[in-house]
């Protein structure tokens, strides 16, 4: 039998996580981290052109994104650079719950 009070659990823990992925603006920001070869990192005014956002816009989602554990963050000094999270927590949990789901979902076909 299924436990679904897990899967409503993995579900919750997941929601600040499917928030930050759902805004275009965000996604654009995900779009031109990932363009980013040497995953160094880039500085809020390096998303200007990516995103048409003001500084403080930009500087606001990136902190979603971080906070949502998809993106992070080095400090050079007085600059910060932003980058993908290498641990990709968040995204784990993501492909377990979705797992979970077709694999229900597959139970249910047969």
């Amino acid at each position: 039998m299924t436990d679904y009070s897990m899967l409503k659990q993995e579900f919750y823990d997941l929601s600040d996580f499917l928030i930050a992925l759902g805004d275009k603006k965000r996604q654009a920001i995900i779009i031109r981290l990932l363009e980013e070869k040497n995953c160094d990192g880039l500085q809020v005014t390096s998303l200007l052109v990516a995103t048409n956002l003001s500084r403080p816009a930009i500087s606001h989602h990136l902190k979603i994104l971080k906070d949502a554990k998809i993106v992070n963050v080095r400090q050079e000094g007085t600059k910060n650079f932003y980058y993908l999270d290498h641990e990709q927590t968040e995204i784990k949990k993501l492909q377990n719950f979705l797992k979970n789901v077709v694999s229900i979902m597959n139970e249910r076909d047969h």
